[in-house]
């Protein structure tokens, strides 16, 4: 099987058919021998700030020598950015010998196992079989039935910071969305939080004590943040000064200072993480699609803000970075998500907007994104392709613009794709 056919095979079990639940992955595995019960994790639930905190958290581990396993979603480019090991996309020849072990595996399951738990198991038998240290593990949905729950008790559970999202699924109140997310909290496990969101604060700080559990929650009062700007970021956060992260977005230092704050845990549990170590897998992280910077001349940005979460975040970064100045905007939305909020954060930033359908079953239809912004104030225009929308963001922003494209994660893949391949061509 190559790796094309593969990830055809996995693509073709969507979930939604599916009821949550943990049976299926745990008999998948189980006829899989149960690859993940040899295998370490750090575990990261959260709505937004999950992939950047494992980028950090990745690489630090990876410059101190440790052999790191990385699982993420969704992928932006390609599928094999979701399963990394050592650093290293997994291939296409390995993505094919992994997925003809499970296949019959899954076929003889009672239930035929869903995308996300086939991508869980391939991950699993790639980290065993690259004799990974350590697996930073992202949750796709939710937590408690999310697939990557199948494990048990993690070296560290990570909750980055919380906010609505998925309500359709997890729960329509801000504590639904918390319980789900505090399903990643295991016996006798040690838990870090990003904390400041009271009503999720409670409901992991109770998880914990019912289930015995550990938990440090981040202390922001030691983050000082010496510099923003295009680069990226110094900042301090005490003990640690002078500390610089290559990521742009203003909530990238509080992701950064989490990821911190999981490190100096795990050094209390013994692993070997030196100072040098943390300085420079922070100094060299990568985390494409999240305040990303594209181009400069105009300024073109590159954000998955694919919630009103991260909306405010996004915006947030813009009025940071470039005061009072209004923005050209490329956007696509699903239409699951809380639309409303979203354009009432980015419509008083927005110069314009150029509008586009995300490659997704679940994209907004851009006529009826237009005439909300419209009802909005905001001059918005539909296009017909991502070529389109960013040839024509760019030129109306000219050459001292900004353009900003963000909406869905769908959307950053396609755009950062053709502007690559813009550059190569």
């Amino acid at each position: 099987m190559t790796g094309e056919e593969a990830a055809a095979y996995i693509h073709s079990h969507g979930w939604e058919a599916h009821a949550p639940g943990l049976d299926r992955i745990r008999e998948l595995l189980r006829r899989l021998g149960e690859p993940q019960k040899s295998l370490r994790f750090i575990h990261v639930a959260g709505t937004n700030g999950k992939g950047s905190v494992c980028a950090c958290l990745a690489s630090v581990l990876e410059a101190a020598g440790y052999r790191v396993g990385l699982n993420t979603s969704p992928h932006l480019e390609r599928f094999s950015e979701r399963i990394r090991a050592g650093g290293e996309e997994i291939s296409g020849g390995e993505l094919g010998a992994v997925t003809e072990r499970i296949r019959p595996a899954a076929l003889a399951c009672g239930e035929h196992p869903t995308e996300f738990e086939l991508i869980t198991a391939a991950a699993f038998l790639h980290f065993l079989e690259r004799r990974c240290d350590v697996v930073v593990l992202e949750t796709g949905l939710g937590g408690a039935l999310d697939a990557s729950n199948v494990i048990e008790t993690p070296e560290l559970a990570v909750l980055t910071a919380m906010g609505m999202d998925h309500a359709a699924i997890l729960g329509p109140t801000l504590r639904d969305v918390a319980a789900a997310k505090a399903g990643i909290i295991k016996p006798g496990g040690t838990v870090v939080s990003r904390g400041g969101c009271p009503e999720a604060d409670e409901i992991f700080r109770r998880a914990c004590r019912e289930r015995g559990a550990s938990l440090r929650e981040l202390d922001l009062s030691r983050l000082t943040v010496r510099r923003l700007d295009l680069e990226g970021a110094a900042f301090d956060f005490a003990p640690w000064e002078n500390l610089t992260i290559p990521l742009a977005g203003a909530y990238q230092p509080e992701n950064a200072a989490l990821a911190l704050a999981a490190l100096e845990i795990l050094r209390e549990k013994g692993w070997s993480i030196p100072e040098e170590a943390v300085r420079r897998g922070l100094a060299e992280v990568r985390w494409p699609g999240r305040f990303e910077v594209l181009g400069k001349s105009p300024v073109f940005l590159l954000d998955g803000a694919h919630n009103a979460h991260g909306m405010r975040a996004a915006v947030e970064s813009l009025r940071t970075l470039f005061p009072g100045r209004k923005t050209t905007f490329l956007l696509g939305v699903l239409a699951d998500k809380d639309t409303g909020e979203m354009l009432d954060l980015l419509a008083p930033l927005a110069e314009r907007v150029f509008v586009l359908r995300p490659d997704s079953p679940r994209a907004m239809d851009p006529a009826a994104l237009c005439a909300l912004l419209a009802a909005r104030g905001v001059e918005a225009r539909p296009c017909a392709c991502v070529e389109e929308g960013m040839e024509a963001a760019l030129a109306a922003a000219g050459r001292d613009g900004i353009v900003c494209a963000l909406g869905s994660l769908y959307l950053c893949g396609e755009v950062r794709s053709a502007w690559l391949q813009n550059l190569r061509s």
